[in-house]
């Protein structure tokens, strides 16, 4: 039976570290995050979980201690945003590299300079490529099952990567909304116990972790490393399906919304996918077939059935919530179109950067995406690809 509560995203992910009861969590506050370890601080000194919780100096000592407990054969969990994520770059490749199941919590922030504490997403943007499994949270309550069902992605002895859970910060972090939560046993019997096979506790097993690794063999590593990439998508569908028999709530790589009819849709991520459902609730009341396409599933990205989902479709716009600075659009846009060529889909796209440092994305906004979408039907003239919604002096 599901408690109901009313939670904040990060009291939401707090609560789900609670209930993990992982062996190691080290952390350093940065906004928006903070309040993660924050609460989670209060459950270990409260004696409500037996974690051993390292308060470090910086960001890179955390993901740099949670790789040593990952390491030692203990389960690992850290929380961080934007600048701290940054100053983590050197480890978070490390962490995937040396295939350590470790989860953490990222609560998406713009990165600096200059300095801005509020939501983007060029944070996750920027480690897109490390090696890392990312799962996207469009409200509370995703952010809390992703959490749920990270250890069990990346721990499978197929896959052991690390793994991102994705929110917008203050957006969903700092909002609280109503929430359905697990019992404390449930959790821990869904989630199960940690039992890596090769640790360097392990007095049986003498081994060596992170040494030189040269010519003849870091190849063949980093193509092992992106077959269990490949491998987590098929890892990640089965725990979701297990996830859905437990609490009847489900999950696919994607959302479609109102999409099997659609003859325009929007591609995003995170909470701005409840925006773009409020508008197209009122556009299909005027006749207008809308419909959306929300990601879940960033890393591994889902080539082939987000192609499929969209190749029926007439026109298609692409949201990107960070600028790759490449004159050629943003990584979500380069992923699908890139997605829909390998697959010989032929549909008319175009590109929206939106807020930016947290810039307000309204439902005017996301309705004049779809009115230009009208116009490219219409017309079938795309313009200029690359276009940016939301900027003063608006330039498309």
């Amino acid at each position: 039976m599901s408690i109901r509560e009313r939670l904040s995203g990060n009291e939401a992910t707090a609560i789900a570290m609670k209930q993990i009861n992982p062996d190691v969590v080290a952390a350093f506050p940065i906004t928006p995050s903070t309040e993660i370890p924050q609460y989670f601080s209060t459950f270990v000194s409260n004696g409500e979980v037996d974690t051993e919780f390292v308060a470090v100096e910086s960001e890179h000592s955390a993901m740099s201690a949670t790789i040593g407990a990952e390491a030692a054969g203990a389960r690992a969990m850290t929380a961080t945003s934007a600048n701290g994520l940054s100053l983590m770059w050197e480890m978070i490749y490390i962490a995937s590299s040396l295939r350590l199941p470790i989860v953490m919590a990222l609560v998406n922030r713009a990165v600096s300079g200059p300095l801005n504490i509020h939501n983007d997403h060029s944070d996750a943007m920027g480690v897109r490529d490390t090696g890392w499994i990312m799962l996207f949270s469009e409200n509370n309550q995703e952010a809390y099952d992703n959490m749920l069902m990270a250890h069990k992605i990346a721990e499978n002895k197929k896959v052991l990567l690390p793994l991102m859970v994705c929110q917008d910060g203050f957006i969903t972090s700092h909002s609280i909304e109503n929430i359905q939560l697990e019992s404390d046993e449930e959790v821990k019997k869904f989630v199960g116990s940690y039992k890596p096979e090769h640790y360097l506790l392990n007095d049986k097993e003498p081994i060596a972790v992170g040494p030189l690794d040269l010519q003849a063999y870091l190849f063949e590593h980093k193509a092992q490393q992106a077959e269990a990439m490949r491998n987590a998508k098929q890892v990640i569908k089965e725990v979701a399906e297990e996830f859905e028999k437990w609490t009847g709530r489900k999950y696919e790589f994607f959302e479609k919304y109102m999409l099997d009819d659609a003859e325009i849709a929007i591609v995003c991520m995170n909470s701005t996918a409840g925006t773009a459902k409020a508008v197209i609730n009122d556009l299909r009341a005027k006749g207008v077939k809308a419909g959306l396409l929300k990601i879940r599933m960033f890393r591994p990205f889902p080539v082939e059935e987000v192609a499929e989902a969209l190749s029926n479709l007439k026109a298609v716009a692409i949201l990107d919530k960070a600028d790759s600075l490449n004159g050629a659009g943003g990584a979500l846009f380069e992923d699908v179109t890139s997605s829909m060529y390998v697959n010989k889909k032929q549909v008319p796209m175009v590109n929206y950067v939106y807020g930016i440092g947290g810039r307000d994305t309204t439902e005017a906004q996301i309705e004049s995406v779809y009115s230009d979408l009208q116009k490219i039907v219409e017309t079938g003239d795309i313009g200029n690809p690359y276009r940016y919604l939301g900027l003063r002096k608006e330039r498309n």
